[in-house]
């Protein structure tokens, strides 16, 4: 359960370990709210590559000398929550998540892990809600945006209300165009997990399947909680 967690991070989104920030004037966060919404609200599907880097506490006390572990690929999402991540490098891997069942799919070892949805709701509820432009998020998350500049990037940070486990805080990081430009994610021992999206391309349809996965001949299937 840790290693699907983990794999699962890759696609939430937290703020650095001890940030501290000034909560600005309400009017200012329900503008830019209101403009990530319509810029991902209305779409209907969407993809956008990205580059993730885990970086460790110890990384960061370094500065930037050490470059963490680095991986890259493209993130899918049809509303409402159809979620796909394809990772390219440094190995091919795959997660499909579709409301029922999430696959996380390994090529190179001939073997995909198959999870009930249900046991990452919570998780799933946040790749939506951060793809569909934040909707809901004030329902599960204290927001606060603790920075905003005349050029008009901005930094939100969310705070898990209740508490979770394995995240501390939130940091989604945008620009004037209203689009999440980078995302982090801390967990409890501070090590980041950070996102730097690309250009997001809207997406009005998927070829039939995209979204399902139908294991090949030969290839072992590992199945893990409630659907054992």
């Amino acid at each position: 359960m840790k290693t699907i967690n983990k794999v699962l991070l890759i696609v939430l989104v937290a703020i650095p370990f001890g940030f501290q920030g000034t909560c600005l004037a309400d009017e200012s966060l329900s503008a830019i709210l209101e403009g990530i919404r319509k810029t991902y609200g209305p779409l209907p599907g969407l993809s956008v590559p990205y580059t993730r880097e885990v970086v460790t506490r110890s990384m960061t006390m370094l500065g930037g000398q050490i470059k963490g572990d680095l991986a890259s690929g493209a993130i899918y999402f049809k509303h409402p929550h159809f979620l796909r991540l394809d990772q390219e490098r440094p190995r091919p891997e795959t997660i499909i998540a579709n409301g029922e069942t999430l696959w996380w799919v390994i090529p190179g070892k001939n073997c995909a892990y198959r999870y009930p949805a249900d046991q990452f709701g919570k998780e799933l509820r946040l790749l939506s809600d951060i793809f569909r432009g934040l909707a809901h998020v004030a329902d599960s998350f204290e927001v606060v945006l603790n920075q905003e500049n005349v050029s008009g990037k901005y930094e939100i940070e969310l705070i898990p209300n209740p508490p979770w486990e394995e995240i501390d805080r939130i940091r989604v990081i945008g620009g004037q165009d209203y689009q999440i430009h980078s995302i982090d994610i801390f967990n409890a021992l501070g090590t980041i997990t950070r996102f730097t999206l690309g250009t997001l391309s809207e997406k009005g349809d998927f070829k039939e399947g995209f979204f399902r996965f139908v294991p090949p001949e030969g290839m072992d299937v590992i199945v893990e909680g409630a659907d054992q």
